[in-house]
């Protein structure tokens, strides 16, 4: 039986997932929407993997979790690590493009972007208080551009003149849109000119300050807008390539580091119809009024965070009446 290592990204609108085997091989994959339930979407994505491994002779050991949600989603799935975004991201695409010296990323609602020099995250920028850019902004504008935004890609490359949009803000970049529109813009011109407005809007704020070397890999959901690849060439002068996966380079990164950092432990798919929920509570004990987060597996605790000390997390439990449980996979590295 071939182990296998499963690593879950779950951000704000979308989660992705992946399993891998001991070369890194994705065995499978799934991205899905969150909508707003991040315990929901991982369950989802775990019964499209272990669809997709039926029938294959593969055992899952390791469990590695990143994203906005990592800690949750750790808690969950009892995962033997939890990693930051920039790690995630870095060691996924190094596994597929060692030489890779920048990595533009651009998500749902935020992006990031990471500097790399002989295979070694040097630096990085993340922006996540401007949704200008991101890929809930694009979707906005194609709904009111009536164009749907899987469309907008090859809607922009028809474009011979594109219109000058300002990007720097979503209220301006909104209204001027909208304004361009009205007084006769053609509508490719007009996309054209938002993939244009985002990569200088990404450029000029994310990467401000970074030296941009090729080669560059582009990822994240806009990656695969090829009006804003296109954008990113013209306005970088370097060939910017686009990985088949680049959408799912977090979850592939963390699956990797839970391969070789984690502890292995048995991992079953049956997890999904275990009851999960959450329960917030400030502390109140003393002036830092922490605000704690507790993880319930069929009403037990399972874990929390939030607390800057140990009595945060006690005084909040035995409030809400919630005894001691079970975790699911022990310790979780790398929080």
């Amino acid at each position: 039986m071939r182990k296998g290592y499963l690593g879950v990204d779950i951000g704000s609108i979308s989660t992705k997932a992946v399993v891998v085997d001991a070369a890194g091989e994705v065995l499978a994959r799934s991205y899905l929407w969150t909508e707003g339930n991040p315990v929901r979407a991982v369950k989802a994505v775990l019964a499209e993997l272990e669809e997709q491994l039926d029938g294959e002779d593969v055992e899952v050991v390791a469990v590695g979790t990143t994203g906005s949600a990592r800690e949750l989603t750790g808690a969950v799935l009892g995962a033997q690590v939890v990693k930051n975004e920039i790690t995630a991201h870095a060691v996924g695409t190094l596994s597929r493009h060692p030489d890779v010296q920048t990595i533009f990323e651009i998500g749902g609602q935020d992006s990031k972007i990471i500097i790399v020099r002989d295979g070694v995250p040097v630096d990085y920028a993340m922006n996540t208080l401007c949704a200008a850019g991101t890929g809930s902004f694009l979707s906005s504008q194609a709904r009111r551009l009536g164009v749907p935004v899987e469309e907008f890609g090859e809607r922009a490359l028809r474009s011979k003149r594109p219109t000058k949009i300002a990007g720097r803000c979503t209220v301006f970049a909104e209204s001027d849109l909208v304004h361009k529109a009205q007084i006769g813009h053609p509508l490719e011109d007009i996309i054209a000119g938002l993939c244009n407005a985002i990569v200088g809007n990404y450029l000029n704020n994310v990467g401000k300050g970074k030296e941009v070397l090729a080669p560059i890999v582009f990822q994240g959901g806009v990656s695969k807008n090829v009006g804003v690849v296109r954008a990113f060439r013209e306005a970088t002068g370097h060939d910017v390539y686009v990985d088949d996966d680049g959408h799912l380079m977090g979850a592939l990164g963390v699956a990797i580091v839970a391969r070789d950092d984690g502890e292995e432990a048995p991992f079953s798919f049956d997890v999904r119809d275990v009851a999960f929920e959450t329960v917030g509570e400030e502390c109140g004990g003393c002036p830092n009024e922490c605000e704690v987060v507790l993880v319930l597996r069929e009403r037990a605790f399972l874990d929390g965070w939030g607390n800057r000390c140990e009595r945060g997390l006690t005084r909040v439990r035995e409030h809400l009446g919630v005894a001691e449980g079970a975790r699911a996979g022990g310790s979780v590295a790398g929080r």
